[in-house]
């Protein structure tokens, strides 16, 4: 179900319509929220979604959470930087380390309280934990016209992983935890960066909408009920060269 379609929804009937979800699906099914945490973070949300009635912060989601069991929880929230040749000049010695901390209180330690949330509150369930290939392999200058992408960002994707693998040793057997590393989803950039990105990749162009799905439905069903630990590369060969 569509993050609009929560959003629109008061507290209550969001909450009805989980558990529509779940009986509907037999349980094999999940949704995709949005949390602030600060009054920024909320102002951005609110312009973004003009109707928007469960826009909530990250504690207020933890309650709700509480108080409706999830089969299945899929964290895609990620402080990223997308470059703007026009603007951003910054280089590895003028990065500030406040802008550092922000990708690591959003991409892990937010992560990270969101997860254990979850395992307080489900006794049997399933996490999925979005991570990058730049938190494997570091990013491309050539790709970016020499500018660069922020430290920040693969050094917590990179976290994920460890992340990931540390939960699904303590939170085993009742609770599987796994990561997904995607590479570069087509997304109206330019056609010099998709012709750049493409000739990169072995598969020769970005991914398409949607072709995450059925790794992400594995790993939230029953056919993936021994895969815990694991990180699971959808990155058209990105990361094999």
């Amino acid at each position: 179900i569509s993050i609009n379609t929560i959003h629109n929804l008061n507290k209550k009937d969001c909450a009805q319509a989980l558990k529509e979800i779940s009986r509907v699906s037999k349980k094999y099914s999940f949704i995709t929220v949005d949390a602030y945490n600060n009054d920024e973070e909320k102002e951005r949300m609110f312009a973004w979604n003009l109707t928007a009635k469960t826009i909530m912060s990250v504690n207020q989601w933890k309650n709700f959470f509480k108080e409706n069991p999830a089969d299945g929880l899929v964290n895609l929230f990620a402080l990223n930087h997308h470059i703007d040749s026009s603007i951003d000049k910054s280089s590895l010695w003028t990065i500030s380390l406040d802008s550092f901390r922000k990708y690591m209180d959003i991409n892990l330690t937010a992560l990270f309280s969101v997860c254990r949330e979850y395992a307080r509150w489900n006794v049997n369930g399933s996490i999925v934990n979005f991570s990058s290939t730049y938190g494997v392999d570091s990013p491309r200058k050539d790709l970016y016209n020499g500018e660069e992408k922020h430290i920040g960002y693969s050094v917590s994707k990179a976290g994920v992983l460890m992340l990931s693998k540390h939960l699904a040793t303590h939170l085993a057997p009742n609770i599987r935890v796994n990561s997904i590393i995607p590479g570069g989803v087509f997304n109206s950039q330019s056609d010099d960066f998709v012709d750049k990105y493409s000739k990169f990749t072995p598969m020769g162009r970005m991914m398409n909408n949607g072709e995450l799905s059925g790794m992400v439905e594995f790993l939230l069903s029953e056919k993936s009920s021994y895969v815990t630990g694991a990180e699971f590369k959808v990155d058209g060969g990105w990361t094999a060269w």
